[in-house]
C-alpha cells in the first residue's frame, strides 16, 4: 500500500551544514580570519520544525559591545515555548565576535558592520562579515529581529525602530510590545536596508546601554520576540486574559545637545515626560559656581540619555521623542514596566 501522508518539510542549510526538519543544531560558520590565522566564527543556532512556517532570524551584537541582545538570545534559546514552534527559528547571539571579545563596537578594520552591507567576498573584514551574513544566513530567512542597545555611556528606553511603511514590519513592531515605536527609515549600508532590498521585513529592538546588562530590557526583549512569534503563528496564541498592550508611535525625535562644555548634572530620567521649557539638566564649569540650564524645546518623552557627566559643547544629552498624545505615551511606558515585572 502506498502512503499518502504529508510531504516531509525540506531541510535548511547554513554553510555546508544541513538541518533536517525536527532538528536543532549549533552551526559554526568560518566568516573571516585575522593575520594570526585565527578564524572568526559566527555561531548560528537553528531550530527547524517539522511544521511549515516563517523563518525568523534573531541577531544580536552586530555591534560587539551591545551585549543585552546576547543575553536575550541565551534566555530565548532555553525557553520552554520553543518546544511548540512552527517554522524555523535562526538565532545568531553574537554577529560581531571580534568586537564582542574586545568589548568594542567595531571590527578589526575599524569598520562598523552595520554600515558594511551588502558586503563583498573579497573586501575588508567588515565587508566579508557582512557578505557572509547576507549570503549564508539572511538569504534563508523571511523575517528579522535585530537586537541593539545604546552606545557606550548612553541608555535607550526599550523601543522598536522600523520602517512603518512596510505593513509586515509595522505589524511585527506593534506586536512586539515595546512601549515606543519609532518610524525610522533605513540607513545606507545597514542590515535593515540590505534586508529591505531583499524583501525581508526587519524590526530593530533598542534597549539599555552598551557593555551593561539591564534586566528589564532583557526581559522585555525575550517577551517581545515571543510576542512576534505568536503574531507570525510560529507559536500558539496566548490566552486573552487581558487587553493587548498597545505601544505608541513617535511622530519624530531629536537629540538635545549641550550648548556649552562643563560638568552636567542630569535631572531628567529615561522615560520621563517633559514639557516645553522644562529644565532637564544643569551644566557648570568645574572652576565656577555658575550653572547653565538645559531646557526642553518641545513636549515629549525621553527615550535616550547620556550617562557621562563630563560634556563638550555639542554633545548629545537627551533623545526626545514627540507624540501626538504625550500622556498616552507616558501611560504606555508605565504599563510596559508594570507588565514586565510579571512572568511571561
Amino acid at each position: 500500500m502506498i502512503s499518502r501522508g504529508k510531504t516531509p518539510r525540506a531541510p535548511i542549510t547554513f554553510g555546508d551544514v544541513e538541518v533536517a526538519a525536527g532538528e536543532r543544531k549549533s552551526i559554526y560558520l568560518d566568516v573571516a580570519r585575522l593575520y594570526t590565522h585565527t578564524s572568526l566564527d559566527m555561531v548560528v543556532e537553528v531550530i527547524h520544525s517539522k511544521r511549515d512556517g516563517p523563518v525568523l532570524l534573531v541577531s544580536a551584537a552586530i555591534h560587539g559591545d551591545e551585549i543585552n541582545g546576547v543575553e536575550i538570545c541565551r534566555q530565548l534559546l532555553k525557553h520552554k515555548a520553543l518546544k511548540r514552534i512552527r517554522g524555523t527559528l535562526v538565532i545568531v547571539p553574537v554577529v560581531n565576535i571580534f568586537g564582542f571579545i574586545h568589548r568594542s563596537r567595531y571590527l578589526p578594520d575599524r569598520r562598523d558592520m552595520n554600515r558594511s552591507f551588502p558586503g563583498s567576498a573579497k573586501g575588508s573584514v567588515g565587508g566579508r562579515f557582512a557578505y557572509q551574513f547576507r549570503t549564508q544566513i539572511l538569504s534563508q530567512c523571511t523575517h528579522v529581529i535585530d537586537l541593539h542597545t545604546g552606545a557606550v555611556h548612553r541608555s535607550n528606553l526599550p523601543q522598536i525602530r522600523a520602517n512603518m511603511d512596510n505593513p509586515v514590519a509595522a505589524q511585527m513592531s506593534l506586536s512586539f510590545g515595546a512601549p515606543v515605536v519609532i518610524d525610522s527609515k533605513t540607513r545606507d549600508g545597514s542590515l535593515r536596508e540590505c534586508a529591505d532590498k531583499q524583501g525581508v521585513p526587519v524590526i530593530l529592538y533598542e534597549a539599555g546601554e552598551a557593555l551593561r546588562f539591564d534586566a528589564a530590557s532583557i526581559k522585555g526583549g525575550v517577551r517581545g520576540i515571543l510576542n512576534v512569534m505568536r503574531n507570525l503563528e510560529m507559536l500558539p496564541a496566548s490566552p486573552a486574559s487581558k487587553k493587548a498592550f498597545q505601544p505608541v508611535i513617535a511622530r519624530a525625535s531629536y537629540w538635545l545637545r549641550a550648548e556649552i562644555d562643563g560638568i552636567c548634572m542630569f535631572m531628567a530620567k529615561l522615560g520621563q515626560r517633559v514639557a516645553v521649557g522644562d529644565v532637564l539638566a544643569l551644566i557648570s564649569s568645574p572652576f565656577s559656581t555658575d550653572e547653565y540650564p538645559v531646557i526642553s524645546r518641545t513636549a515629549g518623552i525621553i527615550i535616550g540619555r547620556n550617562n557621562i557627566p563630563l560634556v563638550n559643547e555639542g554633545d548629545a544629552l537627551f533623545h526626545i521623542a514627540r507624540f501626538a498624545t504625550v500622556v498616552k505615551a507616558e501611560k504606555s511606558i508605565e504599563t510596559f514596566h508594570s507588565e514586565i515585572e510579571e512572568d511571561y
